[in-house]
């Protein structure tokens, strides 16, 4: 009796793995434990999913003198309505951070606004965020993204600073054609971010050692200083930092320091303290999945911080 009750016991917890819906159900709940667990790393690294846990982190951090720089999360919109949406949001955020009052910028991500589809739209995109920017006197990041849309974002950037002095554009310092674009968009009184590069490249293309990429930093941010009249350095790299300390000494120039949110945050302070201009890099979305990873594979150490809150949930 008792074998026969154990057999119909085992086939019944059988034929429940193999329910497709009790799959389903369990797939489902193992898919929402893993991405809550991930979105625990993540928050290290992004303020939420909503604007407004992007302006309470800007609100936090100017306590301690740090600007925000606000970044909708999202890259190659593929489609005319997801441009329009984040165009939208990105004209939204500006109205706040003005009604607000709060001490912050915008970033902007070229292909979320249409440069992977048209490069006409993304300069129509672009043209309505800066209408609304400039009145405001917000300013205005574009982000630099993969290599095949590089020449499209500095060309149109070039165009529009004859018209809207309020933005800025970022140069990554690890591509071999960066020292001509540097060039270029100094000749034009542009404003440059400069920073290392994140996107996986081509040898071709880009300086694959670290000790070519900040010596190639290095260079292009001598001639920022030689040459620029406002511009920012966006590097967590300790000996990069302090020599561009160095040269604010020999040549008074108009710069901040950026660092991306969760990153060297006490070196941040350190900063503002000595008497610098720093901003952090806040973003915002649901789409932070791939940001998330790319800050894990640029940082191995976030491995460790991902291990451990998997262990103790």
């Amino acid at each position: 009796m008792g074998a026969s009750h154990g057999v119909g016991r085992g086939r019944a917890f059988g034929s429940v793995l193999y329910d497709p819906s009790y799959l389903a159900s369990a797939a489902t709940d193992l898919e929402n434990l893993l991405s809550g667990l991930f979105f625990r790393i993540a928050k290290h690294w992004i303020a939420g999913e909503t604007f407004e846990d992007a302006i309470a982190r800007a609100q936090r951090s100017s306590v301690s003198g740090v600007r925000g720089i606000i970044n909708l999360l999202g890259e190659e919109a593929t489609s005319r309505e997801d441009t329009v949406a984040a165009t939208d949001e990105c004209i939204k955020a500006l109205k706040e951070l003005d009604a607000r009052k709060i001490q912050s910028c915008i970033s902007v991500k070229p292909t979320q606004v249409g440069l992977a589809i048209d490069k006409a739209l993304f300069v129509q995109n672009l043209e309505k965020i800066m209408s609304s920017a400039r009145p405001l006197g917000i300013f205005v990041w574009v982000d630099m993204e993969g290599s095949p849309f590089t020449a499209d974002i500095v060309s149109t950037y070039l165009e529009f600073r004859k018209r809207f002095n309020n933005m800025g554009v970022t140069i990554q310092a690890y591509l071999k054609r960066s020292e001509e674009d540097v060039s270029r968009i100094l000749d034009s009184k542009g404003i440059i971010r400069l920073c290392k590069g994140a996107y996986n490249e081509s040898p071709e293309i880009v300086y694959k050692r670290r000790n070519q990429i900040n010596d190639n930093f290095s260079k292009l941010m001598r001639m920022m200083f030689e040459r620029g009249r406002g511009f920012a350095i966006a590097s967590h790299d300790e000996k990069l930092i302090e020599e561009a300390t160095r040269l604010s000494n020999v040549h008074h120039a108009d710069f901040e320091f950026e660092m991306l949110m969760g990153i060297r945050d006490k070196k941040k302070l350190e900063l503002v303290e000595r008497g610098y201009r720093v901003s952090e890099y806040i973003p915002f979305g649901k789409s932070w999945w791939a940001y998330s990873v790319r800050r894990i594979r640029e940082h191995k150490s976030n491995i460790f911080l991902l291990a451990r809150s998997l262990i103790s949930g």
